[in-house]
């Protein structure tokens, strides 16, 4: 499957702007970037006194009951066929549960900034799997871009290591947390490039995904640190409000709409402008410190990530 069959008719005129162009994937394309770039930030207030799985739990609790809502308002049926439910299931998993359990407890061992620096590397994956089960192509362009991104990854994982004090073995497991965080965010972008996912309704899919993954953290936070614990702070109820309204209910539907019209890789994009919000968030707000191996590396990641972005037609 191209960028170009998620659009319609497949072909376009000489005078037509390119799809990535256009107003109607820029426009949710920078509002998710805007929230998802402080949402790393939020996610380390959650960290203090309810376990990370409970906190993921309540996050898609809100966000599954709002996504309910919002499908019984389009009047989009919630009962899916045995199909639809499956496929629900394995996106729930995939990106409601083991990808934000991995990245709440990335943030433990490293700065949020970091993780989402690392996190940009999602274009990797995305790319990868893309072609494999879509069929896109990887241009020249694309690859070299990714590798200079990773080399960039690479220094600043050095820094970590360097300064943080419990040794390299923290930063190692923050970033190895992350990575696996990827993968599983991978395979949910790229099941929303698939025929599949084009058959059923985007508020009504993802509501029952969100609800799903919220049973399934709930199980897996009960089974692994006890009965649910919850936080009555102002902060922490509005961190896990804003997370589920505006970070998950709000952002998910218009990033998925994105990668269904611009493909899994194109969309991955976002990663290039999040860690630039999300480090500046960690200076200003964690007192993340920049020597001059960080800088390097953050820069070199950026250079990489836009090189692949200009890539001609890095999704076709």
């Amino acid at each position: 499957m191209t960028a170009s069959d998620m659009t319609g008719s497949g072909i376009s005129g000489p005078s037509d702007p390119p799809q990535s162009t256009r107003a109607a994937i820029l426009i949710p394309f920078g509002i998710v970037t805007l929230i998802w770039g402080s949402t790393w930030l939020v996610i380390r207030d959650q960290l203090a006194v309810v376990p990370p799985s409970w906190s993921v739990c309540y996050r898609f609790l809100v966000a599954g009951i709002a996504m309910a809502i919002y499908a019984t308002v389009r009047r989009e049926s919630l009962r899916l066929d045995a199909r639809g439910f499956a496929f629900a299931a394995i996106l729930g998993t995939a990106q409601f549960v083991c990808n934000f359990n991995f990245v709440y407890r990335a943030e433990h061992y490293v700065t949020s900034g970091l993780v989402a620096v690392v996190f940009a590397l999602l274009l990797v994956p995305n790319a990868i799997f893309g072609r494999i089960f879509l069929g896109q192509r990887l241009g020249r362009q694309l690859v070299t871009g990714s590798a200079i991104a990773m080399a960039g990854v690479a220094l600043l994982f050095i820094n970590e290591a360097r300064v943080d004090p419990h040794g390299s073995t923290s930063a190692l497991i923050g970033i190895g947390f992350t990575l696996c965080a990827i993968l599983s965010a991978s395979t949910a972008n790229v099941m929303q490039g698939t025929q599949t996912a084009k058959r059923y309704p985007m508020g009504s899919m993802l509501a029952v995904a969100m609800l799903i993954g919220a049973a399934l953290d709930a199980a897996f936070a009960w089974t692994t640190t006890g009965p649910p614990v919850f936080e009555m702070r102002a902060g922490y109820i509005a961190g896990i409000l804003y997370l589920g309204l505006f970070a998950s209910a709000l952002a998910f539907p218009l990033y998925f709409n994105v990668i269904r019209a611009i493909g899994p890789a194109k969309a991955a994009y976002s990663g290039v402008i999040v860690p630039v919000i999300a480090m500046l968030l960690s200076t200003i707000f964690e007192h993340y410190r920049w020597s001059t191996l960080a800088v390097a590396g953050a820069v070199l990641a950026g250079i990489g990530l836009v090189t692949a972005l200009r890539a001609r037609r890095p999704a076709r």
